[in-house]
């Protein structure tokens, strides 16, 4: 290999170096313990998949698959995402009595980038899957679980955003007058691009009341109120179904108390094609992309013969620990430092303080090329003299 690559790695792949794997560790585990408490099973599915199951109900565009041949010359990828080989393990093994299933995962995924401006190509995803649940109760629970870990992972500022997919297809198709125009304004929405968004309704061959309308749909944010004015906006009952469902949905979480990191909005759209219903998205201070999204995917399974309805969320594990910032630095460990004639009273040493759950390095000083930079790693040092006697260092 050219000397150019000794040191490089592939566009969006990351090493992920101690100090950042301890913080990764630490935050997931936390993470991972509250979740456990509403009763969510972990689970893990193979890296690799095949194509022509897992790659093609994806919600993944296929461009951004890694994707390669077995020596059989079945088509396989790296999996883009957990949600559809959660539901291919589903719907084999654990869908049989058709009861709901709590799921929850932490995983790699991989998505291939043409540039990589800082976006990854591999990385973590933490979330849960709630199958099988058609009830609403389903998704205030997860909303629930999702603050819930956001918290315990230790988010100082966070704030979750929702909307309902069916409002916005309605919204777009009955006042914006075909599948192709109802496609862009969709883009611009997904974009945030609410003022190109605004030029391309004005530009449309529309009723008046019809552009009216559809600019306005950008400016149905904020509390639970905003679903009143949108009941009042919209005619023939459009988008109405979905607007009493998210009423009834912000009902729920205000008597559980889970309404003071939530807001509403009205022009929410995903990325993901498989949402039916309620969908979300997770903003944290000082980030420039959404920490998580999820919502209410009804239709998926039907891919591997089930009829199952599901929610859930997943979570960027690189871009919470970057919005949780500075955490508390991990215990330096004691170091040992012994001549070869004191090695074996070193190891005891060090094995009686480990099974006291004190981390200990031992390291024979003939190892160590220069002694003052090795120590600097190290706040408790002692210097084995001799099987019986010890000196501390500093």
């Amino acid at each position: 290999m050219p000397d150019i690559f000794m040191f490089e790695k592939p566009i969006g792949m990351r090493d992920t170096l101690p100090d950042l794997f301890r913080l990764k560790e630490s935050v997931r585990s936390r993470m991972a313990k509250e979740t456990k408490l509403y009763g969510y099973r972990f689970l893990d599915t193979p890296s690799l998949e095949f194509y022509e199951t897992v790659g093609q109900v994806s919600a993944i565009k296929d461009q951004q698959l890694f994707k390669l041949l077995d020596k059989e010359g079945h088509s396989l990828v790296l999996r883009p995402d957990m949600t559809s080989p959660i539901a291919r393990v589903a719907s084999s093994h654990l869908l049989k009595e058709g009861n709901p299933l709590r799921m929850a995962y932490s995983a790699n995924v991989f998505r291939a980038q043409e540039k990589e401006g800082g976006r990854l190509a591999e990385f973590e995803q933490f979330g849960v899957e709630m199958i099988g649940d058609k009830t609403l109760s389903a998704d205030a629970e997860v909303l629930a679980l999702l603050t819930s870990v956001l918290q315990a992972a230790g988010l100082p500022h966070y704030h979750i955003t929702v909307g309902h997919i069916a409002f916005v297809q309605e919204m777009l198709l009955h006042y914006g007058g075909n599948e192709e125009q109802a496609g862009m304004m969709r883009r611009f929405l997904f974009e945030k691009n609410y003022v190109g968004y605004r030029e391309y309704v004005m530009e449309l061959d529309l009723p008046e009341n019809s552009r009216q309308i559809l600019k306005k749909l950008p400016e149905l944010k904020g509390n639970a109120e905003v679903l009143d004015q949108a009941l009042e906006m919209m005619e023939h009952g459009v988008g109405t179904a979905a607007l009493y469902e998210l009423k009834a949905l912000a009902s729920m979480l205000k008597k559980a108390g889970i309404n003071g990191h939530l807001s509403y909005d009205l022009s929410l759209v995903s990325h993901m094609d498989y949402y039916t219903g309620i969908l979300f998205e997770v903003l944290g201070s000082h980030i420039g992309f959404p920490l998580g999204n999820g919502g209410r995917y009804n239709e998926l399974y039907r891919n591997f013969g089930h009829d199952a309805p599901a929610t859930g969320f997943g979570l960027r594990l690189d871009r919470i620990i970057e919005a949780i910032g500075e955490i508390d630095a991990e215990e330096q460990p004691l170091c040992i430092i012994y001549h070869e004639a004191q090695q074996s009273a070193a190891m005891k040493k060090a094995a009686a303080l480990r099974a006291e759950g004190h981390a200990v390095v031992t390291q024979n000083i003939a190892g160590i090329v220069e002694l003052d930079t090795f120590t600097n790693n190290f706040k408790n040092i002692v210097y084995m003299i001799d099987s019986d006697g010890w000196e501390a260092g500093s």
